[in-house]
Parts: C-alpha cells; sequence; structure tokens
C-alpha cells in the first residue's frame, strides 16, 4: 500500500485502475468500506483512488482536533505523492466538505462529486452516524439514519458486513472527535470561486446532513447539478448504489465532451 505524508502523518491510500484519477475522501469515522461500491465502477476508464483519512484506518490517528485545511493539505499530499496533478474528487459527508475545500482553495480538482453533504454546517450534528468500532451494537444502531428501514430490513447480510468491516476500520472516540471537529461553524462562502463542474448527489431521507443542504450547495455553485435520490438516508452511496453509480459515471464521462 502507499503511503503519502503530511505534516509527519502518514496517510494510506490505494489506487486502481487507468485514465485519469478520481479520488475518493471518506465521511468522519468511516473508513475505506464506504467506497466498496463506488471505486470498482469507476476503475477502468480510471483510475480509483482511496485515501484513508488521518483517524482511520492504516492511517497514523494524531490528536485533534483536526481542521478543514490540515484535511486539505493531507488530500494534496496523497495526490502529489500518487503523482496526480488534478483529480475527480468525490466526498460523502466530511469528504463533500474537504473535496470543496480543495477546489475553492487550490488548483487540484478537475471536478466535484459531493455526496450527502453541505457548505454551511453549523446546524449538521453528526453524532448519529458514529458507533464505537469495539461495539458492534453502537455500530448497528448508528446504520438507521445511514442507511433506510426497507434497506437494512432486505438487505441484513449486507448490514452484517458493513458491522464487521467498521469494525476493522473505522475511527476510534478520540480519533472520530478530531474529525468532526472540521465540521463545526464550516462555511465555504464564496462558492462563485469553485468554478469546477459538480454534482451534488443526495439521499431524500437524510436525517443527519438534510437533502436542502445539498440542494442549496447544487444552487449556488456556478456549475452545479443535484441529484436526489429518493428514499434514501445518509449512505445513499450504499443503498442506492446501482443509480449512484450510473450517475457518477455518467457525469465524469460528460466532461469529456
Amino acid at each position: 500500500m502507499p503511503t503519502a505524508v503530511s505534516d509527519g502523518v502518514e496517510l494510506f491510500y490505494d489506487t486502481d485502475g487507468d485514465g485519469e484519477t478520481v479520488a475518493f475522501i471518506g465521511d468522519a469515522g468511516y473508513g475505506a468500506w464506504q467506497w466498496g461500491w463506488q471505486h470498482a465502477a469507476v476503475a477502468g476508464p480510471y483510475e480509483s483512488l482511496v485515501m484513508d483519512l488521518r483517524g482511520t484506518g492504516r492511517s497514523d490517528a494524531p490528536a485533534g482536533p483536526y481542521s478543514v485545511q490540515t484535511l486539505v493539505d493531507d488530500v494534496v499530499a496523497v495526490l502529489a505523492d500518487a503523482g496526480v496533478r488534478k483529480a475527480h474528487l468525490v466526498g460523502l459527508g466530511l469528504g463533500g466538505v474537504v473535496a470543496l475545500e480543495v477546489a475553492r482553495t487550490t488548483s487540484r480538482a478537475r471536478s466535484l462529486t459531493l455526496c450527502s453533504t453541505a457548505a454551511h454546517t453549523v446546524d449538521i450534528d453528526p453524532a448519529p452516524l458514529y458507533g464505537a468500532p469495539n461495539d458492534p451494537d453502537a455500530l448497528r444502531e448508528s446504520l438507521v439514519p445511514a442507511l433506510s428501514d426497507e434497506f437494512r430490513a432486505e438487505q441484513p447480510g449486507v448490514v452484517d458486513q458493513i458491522v464487521e468491516w467498521r469494525g476493522m476500520e473505522d475511527a476510534a472516540p478520540d480519533a472520530w472527535a478530531a474529525q468532526t471537529a472540521a465540521i463545526a461553524e464550516y462555511d465555504a462562502d464564496p462558492l462563485y470561486e469553485v468554478t469546477v463542474p459538480t454534482l451534488v448527489v443526495h439521499g431524500s431521507d437524510d436525517p443527519v446532513w438534510p437533502a436542502d443542504g445539498g440542494r442549496k450547495l447544487a444552487d449556488e455553485l456556478p456549475k452545479g447539478r443535484f441529484e436526489e435520490i429518493d428514499g434514501a438516508r445518509h449512505l445513499a452511496t450504499v443503498e442506492q448504489s446501482r443509480i449512484v453509480n450510473d450517475t457518477l459515471v455518467t457525469f465524469l464521462d460528460s466532461l469529456d465532451d
């Protein structure tokens, strides 16, 4: 596994496929498992790059709190280590905030796909989405706001697998608190500075990062486009992965037109 270093912190990432790079930036607390439904969908015509946020998975977990700027610096360090000048950035939750800030403050973004996120986060409380990795019951309970009742009832094997993956990869409580500190009172204004093509994908029933925030984000971006995933909660990327993947790949392919 390749490792980048950002301010002395080792950051693990993995790549697959060829072509332009699609870099996935994860949500607070979640390990790289969260992109298991997407990275294979883009690998081939594109290069898929999945990184572990500091505090998560195989990356170092220094004491926090972490700032959005620190996480932006981490993304830039990973892209530089991978030899990538510009990437199509895909972010979920906190990862969407980081991707948006990479595009606003650096020249590293070729495009943005922002999933279940917002540009103004003062009212976002991510706590319901977190469960300590050593507590399977808490991990399972924290999937209630992440996955719809229908999905959890119809896909118990997938839910069990996610709980297992989370126990191995998710952030410990201190690291999760350090990551979520970056969300508090974040405000991405002015959004007119973000001129790259942007796809905003949001589950209509996300109780933690409400869809109105995603819709407002798309409306405020010069090249924003909003796609609502009907009935999905925070992990629309999991429970409606086929729709999300088709939408993502169609968007990426359109940029070559």
